[in-house]
């Protein structure tokens, strides 16, 4: 079913949406906030810039978005698929704790904030361009990727990983990333931890209609929690 969302606020849209229980496809989509929260087991297709929490508590839907998206998309997103063919703002996955989002483009400060995984659950992001500062901030599992397609820098800000406890995250690229936190550790990726997110970009590369096989054969570097020295501030002092 199609749905206009010209003239509609965030609440007549969503009303509209979750009215329907059938696949939906949104046009002319301009800023309306919390599209498709909880939503399961059905795919929505939006055409436009839908507005902030994008997704939150995403328990099983498909979201593709034909544009870019704004702030805390897939805000403690639980399951399912967002795929974003422009940008992504600020604290993209806030607190997510299973699924995967997909960007195209770049991303904003704070991406992964608080992200976490339990048992068999565990969120990724993918990231085809460059991420501002935080990435990564206070991770506590989950796997994110940044893929740094045309970027000639490492495509990250600061700060990367501050208060890192758990997760991992790989950046493509030729040059080792500096600057981080003394929580967090840096090296060249292993053909073993290359195969953990090799079938992310697999997945990345055909929504995008991409090559994976060139993503893949590059040098890719893994930030992971530096146990000799953890996030003290989480725990309790004796």
């Amino acid at each position: 079913m199609n749905i206009s969302a010209r003239n509609l606020d965030f609440k007549e849209l969503n009303e509209q949406i979750k009215a329907v229980g059938e696949d939906v496809c949104i046009n002319n989509c301009y800023g309306q906030r919390f599209i498709g929260t909880g939503l399961k087991g059905r795919t929505l297709t939006i055409n436009g810039t839908p507005g902030n929490a994008l997704g939150a508590y995403l328990d099983g839907a498909v979201i593709e978005v034909n544009g870019s998206v704004q702030d805390a998309v897939g805000d403690t997103m639980n399951n399912g698929k967002i795929i974003i063919h422009g940008n992504a703002g600020d604290a993209l996955g806030y607190a997510m704790r299973g699924g995967g989002i997909f960007i195209r483009g770049d991303a904003g400060y704070r991406t992964g904030i608080h992200m976490k995984e339990y048992k068999d659950k565990k969120p990724a992001i993918i990231i085809g361009g460059k991420v501002g500062s935080f990435l990564g901030e206070y991770l506590a599992g989950g796997l994110i990727v940044v893929l740094g397609i045309g970027s000639e820098d490492v495509p990250v800000g600061n700060f990367t990983g501050t208060g890192m406890h758990g997760g991992r995250i790989f950046i493509r690229t030729d040059k080792e990333p500096t600057g981080l936190p003394s929580q967090v550790t840096a090296g060249l990726a292993s053909d073993e931890d290359l195969r953990e997110i090799t079938p992310y970009i697999h997945e990345f590369a055909d929504y995008f209609s991409m090559d994976a096989e060139l993503l893949t054969k590059d040098r890719f570097y893994v930030l992971k929690p530096n146990g000799k020295n953890p996030y003290k501030q989480l725990y309790t002092a004796n």
